[in-house]
Formats: C-alpha cells, sequence, structure tokens
C-alpha cells in the first residue's frame, strides 16, 4: 500500500476516536509504524495537513455511498430511510457509525485553521447537492428542497453525534420517522 494511503487509512479512525487535538503526531507516526522523517516527507506541513487528506478521503467515501443510495431508490424518503437503517445497522455490529463518522472530527472545527473548515464546508455543500438533486425529482421547488436538505443534514448529524454519545441508536430512529413525516408533506 502506499505510505500516504497507509499514513491516511491509519489516521482517519484515530481522530475519529479521539479528535484531532487528542491525537499527536508521535501517535500517528508510532501507529502507522513510521519514521518521523517519513511523516513529514509526505505531510510537510504536519497533522493539519494529514487532516486535510483524511477530510478528502472520507469526502470521497460519504458522497460516493450517498450517491450509491440515492441512485438505488425512486424518490428522497426510501433513499433516506434506507441511508439511516444502514447507519443504524453499522452502529449495531460496530457499536460506531463507519461510513459517516465525519460529525466527530468536525466537532473541534472551530479552533482550526481556514483550510481545514473549507474541506469541512466542502463535504457538508456536497451532501447537502445530493439530498437537494434528489428532492427536485420528487417535485419539490429547488429553494424548497435546500431547506430541507439543510434541516436533513443538520438532523442526521446530530442524531449520529448523540448516538456516539449516548451509544444506543435511538437518535437514528427517532430522526429517521420525523423526516419521513417532513418528507410526506410537501408544504
Amino acid at each position: 500500500m502506499d505510505t500516504i494511503l497507509q499514513i491516511i487509512d491509519i489516521s482517519i479512525p484515530l481522530f475519529q476516536q479521539k479528535g484531532y487535538k487528542g491525537v499527536g503526531v508521535t501517535e500517528i507516526i508510532k501507529t502507522c509504524n513510521i519514521s518521523k522523517g517519513s511523516f513529514y516527507h509526505h505531510f510537510p506541513n504536519g497533522k493539519e495537513e494529514l487532516l486535510i487528506a483524511c477530510l478528502k478521503s472520507i469526502d470521497e467515501t460519504i458522497t460516493t455511498h450517498m450517491k450509491d443510495i440515492f441512485k438505488q431508490y425512486p424518490t428522497t424518503q426510501e433513499a433516506t430511510l434506507a441511508m439511516i437503517d444502514i447507519l443504524v445497522s453499522d452502529f449495531e455490529t460496530e457499536g460506531r457509525i463507519v461510513v459517516s463518522t465525519f460529525t466527530s472530527i468536525v466537532s473541534e472545527i472551530g479552533s482550526l485553521s481556514e483550510p481545514v473548515r473549507n474541506a469541512c464546508s466542502n463535504l457538508y455543500l456536497k451532501m447537502q447537492q445530493i439530498y437537494c438533486t434528489k428532492l427536485e425529482a420528487d417535485g419539490y421547488s429547488k429553494e424548497k428542497a435546500n431547506s430541507i436538505a439543510l434541516m436533513m443534514i443538520a438532523s442526521i448529524e446530530g442524531a449520529i453525534m448523540l448516538c456516539l454519545t449516548q451509544k444506543s441508536i435511538h437518535p437514528l430512529k427517532v430522526i429517521s420517522h420525523e423526516l419521513m413525516k417532513v418528507l410526506n408533506d410537501p408544504d
């Protein structure tokens, strides 16, 4: 495996579990079994550069996963239910939410740099666009689709954080139920 990809693949779960501030370069180097020189050769700007690479990797994984789910179902409602069911299943089998654990890293965003904030913002915008496209195909106006998409992202991401902190799938199940009410009421 390419060293850069190895460092990214190993660092993502470290950042997800401990947060950006909770993981030091020494821990990353030790876990990756690489030298400090090798780390800085691949990421000359240090841990922040690595974080941005990790966020881009997560971005690609999440958006590809969402697009695949949304292609499989004819309506936003069905696609959203399927996506939440996958999140619930991940939590039940893995004890964490494997695909969409972007939120755990983003929670520290207020104290991070503009490039990191931009990487996070770009993922959320891509997610919103996936929802919007599907909602518009369901017949919602562009304005209404944007509003609902924003609410869906905030609800699901918030539910993910609650699931992780409560060690329970209950928040996702509640959000799933409530989102279906919203999606059944076009006004």
